[in-house]
C-alpha cells in the first residue's frame, strides 16, 4: 500500500524530509525522478540507473508507450517493471502533457481528447477513462489522473474553463480506477493534477478542490511551460499552503538544479524532468560548482575530472578533455557519460538537500548553492 511518512521539516522554510512506500520499494523524499519516456532512460543502463545514480523510481510517459510498442505487448510482459526490468518503484503520466504539446493535430472536448500519432499520423482517442485503463495496464505503481495542461501565457476565462473540465475529468478518473482492479497483483496508487495557470484565485481554487478528493498524495502540473521562475515560485507557494501537509506533493515537469532547491524550500516532495538527460545529449552539464559546455575548446587540455565533488563513477573515471574530445568527435559514448553524469548529480543534489533538511540547515545550505548552481564554468 502507498504510505507516505513525513519524517522532518526544515525550521526556516517549508522545505520536508519523508519516505514514501509503494509495491516495489520505499522512495525517500525529496526526490529527483529520471524520465524515460519510453520504458528507459536514452543512453543509461538499467544497472548504471540503479548502482551509479541511486534512483529510487523512475517515470515513464503513457502517450508514448501506449503509441509504441502499445499496451497489448506490456501487458503480455506481466508489466512494465517486467518488460524493462526495472524492478523499483514507476510513476506515469496520463498524456496530459503530450496532448497539451499536439495543440497543431489535436482537438480538446468535455469528452477527451482526439490527437494524431506523432509517429505516423494514425488517430486516436484518450478520455480520462482510456487514460485510467492504459495505466493499469502499463502497471506502474503511481499513475496520474488525465488532466489538460494549459499554455503560457493563457487567457483566464481559458484557464479557467480549462480548470473546471480538468476537475471534472479527476471525477471520472477516480470513478473508472475504483471500478477497475490491477492487474498485476500490487497496488497503484492515483494522483489527482492541481491546475489553473498562472492566476492564484483559479490556483487557490483548484487546490481546494484538488484536496477535497483526499487522495494519497497531490501533484501540481501546468508550470515550467514557459513562464518565468518568479511566477512558478509563487503559484507553488499558494498551492502548498492549501494541499495537505501529511501528503507528497509532486510538481510536474521540473526542472533545473535550482528550481529544484527552491521549490523544495516551498514544501515540494517529487520532481520529474527530461533536462539532465536532453541537455546532457547536447553537452551542457550540471555539477557542484556551476554549468559546463563540454564543447567548449576550454575543456580541451583539462584533464581534471569531470565534477571533483562528484559522488558518481563517472565522475571519478573520466576527465574533461576525454568527455570533451568524445564530444567534438561524435562518439555516441559522450552523451552517455553525460547523462549519466547529470542524473548522478540531480540524484546527489536532492539527497544533499534532505541531509540538510533532516539537520535543521537547509536554508542556509540552499542560500550558499544557488549561486553556484547557476554560474556558467
Amino acid at each position: 500500500m502507498f504510505k507516505f511518512d513525513l519524517l522532518s521539516t526544515d525550521p526556516a522554510s517549508s522545505a520536508r524530509a519523508g519516505v514514501i512506500a509503494t509495491a516495489h520499494g520505499t522512495i525517500e523524499t525529496p526526490i529527483f525522478m529520471p524520465v524515460g519516456t519510453a520504458g528507459a532512460i536514452k543512453g543509461v543502463h538499467i544497472s548504471e540507473l540503479e548502482e551509479d545514480t541511486r534512483a529510487d523510481i523512475m517515470l515513464s510517459n503513457t502517450y508514448h508507450l501506449y503509441l509504441r510498442p502499445g499496451t497489448e505487448i506490456i501487458r503480455g510482459a506481466g508489466g512494465l517493471h517486467r518488460f524493462n526490468g526495472w524492478n523499483k518503484p514507476i510513476l506515469t503520466d496520463s498524456g496530459g502533457y503530450q496532448v497539451y504539446s499536439l495543440a497543431g493535430s489535436r482537438k480538446i472536448t468535455e469528452s477527451g481528447v482526439s490527437f494524431k500519432s506523432h509517429i505516423d499520423g494514425s488517430a486516436h482517442f484518450f478520455s480520462p477513462e482510456r487514460a485510467i485503463d492504459i495505466q493499469r495496464e502499463i502497471g506502474a505503481d503511481i499513475i496520474m489522473a488525465f488532466d489538460e495542461c494549459t499554455p503560457y501565457p493563457c487567457d483566464y476565462e481559458y484557464a479557467k474553463n480549462s480548470l473546471n473540465m480538468t476537475h471534472r475529468w479527476l471525477q471520472r478518473c477516480v470513478d473508472r480506477f475504483d471500478k477497475k482492479e490491477p492487474l498485476y497483483g500490487y497496488d497503484q496508487t492515483l494522483l489527482p493534477i492541481v491546475q489553473g495557470s498562472t492566476y492564484t484565485d483559479l490556483r487557490q481554487k483548484s487546490a481546494e478542490v484538488i484536496a477535497g478528493f483526499d487522495m494519497p498524495g497531490n501533484a501540481i502540473g501546468g508550470l515550467s511551460v514557459g513562464e518565468p521562475h518568479e511566477e512558478m515560485y509563487a503559484m507553488t507557494d499558494v498551492v502548498c499552503q492549501i494541499l495537505p501537509k501529511d501528503k507528497p506533493r509532486y510538481l510536474m515537469g521540473v526542472g533545473t538544479p535550482a528550481n529544484l532547491l527552491e521549490n523544495i524550500a516551498l514544501g515540494i516532495d517529487m520532481f520529474d524532468c527530461v533536462m539532465p538527460t536532453r541537455n546532457a545529449r547536447n553537452g551542457m552539464l550540471y555539477t557542484s560548482e556551476g554549468v559546463m559546455n563540454m564543447r567548449n575548446k576550454k575543456w580541451e587540455n583539462d584533464h581534471s575530472v569531470i565534477d571533483p565533488n562528484g559522488t558518481s563513477a563517472v565522475d571519478q573515471r573520466y576527465s574533461r578533455a576525454f568527455l570533451r574530445h568524445l564530444f567534438i568527435s561524435g562518439e555516441m559514448l559522450g552523451p552517455q557519460i553525460a547523462s549519466l553524469h547529470n542524473l548522478a548529480f540531480y540524484l546527489w543534489l536532492v539527497r544533499e538537500a534532505r541531509k540538510h533538511i533532516i539537520a535543521g540547515d537547509f536554508a542556509t545550505w540552499k542560500n550558499q548553492m544557488i549561486p553556484k548552481l547557476t554560474h556558467r564554468l
